[in-house]
Parts: structure tokens; sequence; C-alpha cells
């Protein structure tokens, strides 16, 4: 067999990257999202994106996302192929690591080619080392979703400094159902899953005073929602209910304020997600009518 060639793309090497034949099923493509508009705006850096290929044609690619402003990427998330096998070899010799976010139509699996084409794609990062975190929801609201009315039970506040922000991640990770708090404390504790948190807000590329800390009338802390935004979209930020407020529907709440402070800014969209195994917000997301755009797959 000839010799697999696997690198990194030179600038101006797109379109090499570009002709591997992509029916569309699955990733970025089955949502209208084009290589190379993408890289030509910056979302995909040459360095970033790899080839595998046998006498000149590509048989795998990878590319690798991050933001404007990131000295590394924070996602693979175009990963296709028509050889599995080189696939596989290609993640492996690529010294970029980043988790492996594989977007999917809702309900992916009632279709058997995109079941395939899924299915497959997960094969070949497993093989290459990775394996499968958790399943989430992505959600997409637009001002025809209707814009929930506040149920007024809560008083919200722009977090006075970082610290008090850090306090709420303390407290609201203590038996988070979130599959990346729950890896990051048993990898690193409950300290380094807090920071983390922390260091994506400051991220995201919207002002601070998006960082909203709620109470109750009597002043008790509940949580914190965060209408943001990242590079493309606005967003659900964050939302976390602190322990002893559990049980009393707050999550739906915080996503009102944050539904309400992006509807009254007059976005067009709003983008969230959560585990689908987190029964209880997609239950809330559901019920304040956010609608599933797509699933997705995070492997690790």
């Amino acid at each position: 067999m000839t010799d697999l060639v696997i690198r990194s793309i030179e600038p101006g090497e797109e379109r090499l990257f570009a002709s591997l034949p992509d029916p569309a099923l699955v990733g970025r493509a089955r949502f209208g999202q084009d290589y190379l508009t993408m890289a030509a705006t910056g979302a995909y850096r040459p360095e970033w994106t790899w080839v595998a290929l046998r006498e000149d044609v590509v048989v795998a690619r990878a590319a690798w996302w991050g933001g404007p402003k990131d000295s590394k990427p924070i996602t693979l998330d175009w990963f296709d192929f028509t050889d599995a096998e080189a696939a596989a070899e290609l993640l492996r010799a690529s010294p970029l690591r980043a988790e492996y976010e594989l977007r999917l139509p809702p309900g992916w699996r009632a279709d058997p080619a995109v079941l395939a084409a899924g299915e497959g794609r997960i094969a070949a990062a497993e093989a290459a080392g990775y394996r499968v975190l958790v399943e989430r929801f992505r959600y997409l609201w637009t001002p025809e979703c209707g814009v929930p009315d506040r149920p007024g039970r809560l008083v919200f506040r722009p977090a006075p400094d970082e610290e008090s922000v850090l306090q709420a991640f303390r407290l609201i990770h203590q038996g988070s159902l979130d599959a990346h708090v729950r890896l990051r404390i048993e990898e690193d504790g409950l300290e380094a899953a807090a920071r983390e948190e922390l260091d994506y807000l400051k991220w995201l590329p919207s002002p601070r005073s998006a960082w909203l800390l709620a109470y109750t009338p009597a002043g008790e802390l509940v949580g914190i929602t965060v209408p943001g935004h990242t590079p493309s979209d606005p967003v659900v930020g964050y939302i976390g209910v602190v322990p002893e407020q559990r049980g009393h529907g707050y999550a739906f709440d915080l996503l009102v304020e944050a539904t309400q402070v992006h509807a009254e800014a007059g976005v067009d969209r709003i983008a969230a997600a959560t585990d689908q195994t987190n029964t209880p917000m997609a239950a809330t997301f559901a019920r304040a009518g956010y609608p599933v755009q797509m699933e997705r797959v995070d492997l690790v």
C-alpha cells in the first residue's frame, strides 16, 4: 500500500483540505457550514488543519478550532475520511490535543446513513485513543420561539468581582450533573473545576456585566446565569443553582432571565446546550421553548 503522508496544510492549501468528498450527513457541513468559508474568516488556521494523503489524494482530514486569541485549539470539530485507519493514524500523529465535538442532527440514530457516518467517526476517534464522555443537546432559540415571562421570584445583580463568581462555582459544582465538571473534579479537584469555569467566562467576548448572580428577596444566593456571547453567537453561557436552593425549579428562572436580557438587546438567536443525561436541565430548556437544533457527542 502507498505510504501515508500526514501533515498540516500550508497557507493557501485550504482547497486541498476541501477536496475530500463530503455527503454532509454529520459534522459542521450537515448544518450548512463550509470549511473554505470558515477558513477565509480565520476560524480555522493552517497549522491546526491536518490531512492524511496517499498519492497526493486526501483520505482523511481533521481541523481543530480555537478563538481568535487562543494560542492552542479548544476543540476538534471537523473530522472525516474515506479511510478509517488513516483517520485514526492522523489523530495519533498530530501533536494537537483537544476534545472532539461531533455534531449530529436530532434523532440521528433513526437514519441508517447518518448512524453509520456518526458511528464511523466515533470508532475512528476511539481507535486513536479518544473515549465518549457525554452526549449533549444543542438548542437554538429565535424570536419566533417566544420570550417566556419572568417568574419574578429572584433578584439579579451583576457579579461585583471574580471571587464572588468563583465562590458560586465552588458551591454549584457540588453534586453537579454536568459530565465535564464531574470529570474535572475527578481529575483535578473542585477548585480546579471552579477556576476552569471562571476562565471560560473570561474567555467569552462579552462584558462582565453579563455575569448575573441570582438571589432570593431575602438575599440568599441562588445561583448564576450568563447571557453572554461566543465569537459567533449570543449564548446562555452558564446556568447553575447552589445545592441548598435546588428543588425549587430556579433553573427556569435563571434561563428566563438570560433569554429576556438577550431578547431586550434584540438578538436574532440564542445558542445553548446541556448534557442529555442532565434531564432536569433538558426539561427546563423544553419548558422555556428552546428547540433542539442538534445533538453532539463529546469525546475526550
